[in-house]
């Protein structure tokens, strides 16, 4: 989400002040590849590249060929084969060994709902969505690209031609997976990215201690909204983490009361004072948070466990799952920086559904395959 809300922003600078732009998008992959279905690049007719498409290697013969879609107003699909060893400008440097298809959408600003306004969509609402790619092989039939913005029931196309398609994207809402599908319209063999979306990670940090400061930086690079939270007046100040989203002066209530809690929303409890922590805790055992995060050795924890059963509250295996503590992946970390990064990487492992092992000893593929059915 972080790559298209980037690309959005460039987007409206670029607009505003009259410049041309194309949008490259990943549409499938066969094999290995860098960057996987879905990733994203707006390209300016005067060179300027937001967002990525593989590692650095396709980006230079990309933008020439976005600069030809924008000149020529038209949509174009091209395939890079990095398995070929022959190929000295994409086979050896990447070593990636798969096939790439990448497509060339022209924005045109007097089209309604065109790549740009159907990507805005996303951001209107903090749901998940649905986004439609649609491309042909076939370099002799016209390309649409992306068509179709779907999101609870409700969807917004190009035309009533793609229409077809709100079954499949109903189906790739409700299993959260993104697939790429044969169809065809209008007796034209098209294929279709119908690409999930999930809404941005939402961080929240009850806390404002100075250990909180290098956390906040880390998840915002990661394009993750931050809400920092603490009672102290002294500490919860929008000075002392400008790269938060949200700074709240809150007690744990009022913090509860200030943020949705949904699948993408990950709590962080490190505010060093215990009874502000155990309080936050009971209230966040009464919501689905699939993530609570407790800074502090396993003492700690214990005895928010002993206060809890005191209290006649019983931890049922879905809440003692939610909780992470201590806090982080095993990684020896020490200062308040290695302790954001064990921290960051076990959110994400918990996101993505991994262990944070070390990929040395994965003997699958590192990228989940877009399903193609």
């Amino acid at each position: 989400m972080k790559e298209i809300s980037d690309i959005l922003k460039a987007y409206s600078i670029a607009n505003a002040i009259g410049k041309k732009t194309a949008l490259a998008t990943v549409v499938k992959v066969e094999g290995s590849s860098y960057r996987q279905p879905g990733a994203r690049m707006l390209v300016t007719e005067d060179g300027q590249l937001t967002g990525a498409i593989s590692g650095g290697c396709l980006e230079g013969d990309a933008l020439r060929k976005a600069l030809l879609a924008i000149n020529q107003q038209q949509n174009k699909l091209i395939t890079y084969d990095t398995s070929n060893e022959d190929d000295v400008e994409f086979g050896v440097q990447l070593g990636c060994n798969g096939i790439v298809h990448i497509l060339f959408e022209y924005i045109d600003e007097a089209v309604v709902n065109n790549p740009i306004d159907l990507l805005q969509q996303l951001e209107t609402e903090r749901k998940d969505a649905v986004v439609v790619t649609l491309y042909s092989v076939n370099r002799k039939v016209a390309q649409p690209g992306t068509v179709l913005f779907y999101r609870d029931g409700n969807s917004q196309s190009q035309n009533n031609s793609y229409d077809a398609l709100f079954n499949d994207a109903s189906k790739v809402l409700t299993d959260k997976a993104s697939i790429i599908k044969k169809i065809e319209l209008q007796s034209i063999a098209y294929e279709a990215l119908i690409e999930y979306v999930a809404p941005p990670v939402a961080l929240i940090v009850a806390g404002a201690g100075n250990d909180v400061k290098p956390l906040v930086d880390m998840a915002s690079l990661l394009g993750w909204e931050v809400t920092v939270a603490d009672g102290r007046a002294t500490h919860a100040t929008a000075p002392r983490f400008p790269k938060a989203k949200n700074v709240y002066i809150a007690k744990p209530q009022e913090l509860i009361d200030n943020v949705v809690v949904d699948r993408q929303t990950f709590f962080v409890l490190m505010t060093h004072n215990y009874k502000y922590d155990l309080a936050l805790l009971k209230l966040l055992l009464e919501t689905d948070c699939n993530y609570i995060g407790i800074l502090g050795p396993k003492t700690k924890l214990q005895r928010m466990f002993n206060d809890l059963a005191d209290e006649g509250i019983t931890l049922t295996d879905k809440q003692l799952n939610s909780i992470y503590g201590p806090i982080g992946l095993d990684i020896g970390a020490e200062t308040s920086e290695e302790i954001a990064v064990s921290v960051v990487a076990e959110i994400k492992g918990v996101m993505s559904g991994k262990l944070g092992t070390s990929l040395k000893y994965k003997q699958d593929k590192i990228h989940t395959a877009t399903l193609v059915v």
